[in-house]
């Protein structure tokens, strides 16, 4: 049992790290050299069901989970697997959050009365509101300022 509750705090932990590359990553990189494809993001000239060149970092970002779930199976290695998992936990929290909340991506509309939610919806859209490289404030995607 013991051994359940390490691996589950495993997971939790990589979700927040996760959030924290995130963070790093958005505004280090998507705003710095990585413009050319995130610009695609903030400047929209057609349906967010869309394709965008942003979403190239979706391999990028989903790399490290893939490894560490295959070699956590490869190998019986449970602590490469709960990092994994929580990695692509964070992906999917991402998608639902980022993706189909905030933008209405794929197609879909989901749409909770919930405190929180409001707050990113409305942080990240206060990120959006920034169309150039500088000048963006609030680069998280789970938290909110």
């Amino acid at each position: 049992m013991l051994n359940i509750l390490f691996y589950i705090l495993i997971i939790i932990i990589s979700v927040i790290f996760m959030e924290i590359v995130a963070i790093l990553s958005h505004k280090y990189i998507m705003h710095g050299p990585g413009w050319v494809l995130h610009k695609s993001h903030h400047i929209k000239a057609r349906n967010q069901k869309d394709f965008e060149l942003n979403d190239l970092y979706f391999i990028f970002f989903s790399s490290p989970s893939i490894f560490c779930i295959i070699y956590g199976f490869l190998y019986s290695d449970y602590l490469f697997l709960a990092i994994g998992i929580g990695i692509l936990m964070y992906g999917v929290i991402y998608v639902v959050l980022h993706d189909i909340m905030v933008h209405g991506r794929f197609g879909l509309k989901l749409s909770l009365n919930i405190n929180y939610l409001k707050k990113i919806r409305k942080s990240h859209m206060k990120h959006h509101s920034c169309k150039e490289k500088n000048g963006a404030t609030n680069f998280g995607f789970i938290t909110y300022k």
